[in-house]
């Protein structure tokens, strides 16, 4: 019986996981997520609302140089922190 309850509980978490969109699985469960931003756009701004993921960008300027920037959740309790890292292209 033991076997069975561990199978179903495994099997559904596995579903849990896979059914999530990548920005859902990085802010539930932590890890690291990467966005490449549009040609041309440098980042301003990153906010989360729920599992949903803003990010308010502009136009680069000629002499901007592209950055990768990281957008950090500290937890409470230090346990599955979510990383986004948003790389700019020139």
């Amino acid at each position: 019986m033991k076997k069975v309850f561990l199978a179903l509980a495994i099997c559904a978490l596995c579903l849990s996981v896979t059914s999530c969109t990548e920005n859902a699985r990085t802010r539930t469960f932590g890890g690291t997520m990467t966005i490449d931003l549009p040609k041309g756009q440098k980042l301003m701004m990153a906010t989360w609302k729920d599992n949903n993921l803003f990010y308010l960008t502009e136009p680069m300027d000629a002499d901007y140089v592209p950055k990768t920037k990281t957008f950090q959740e500290v937890s409470s309790f230090g346990v599955m922190q979510a990383t986004v890292n948003f790389k700019e292209h020139k």
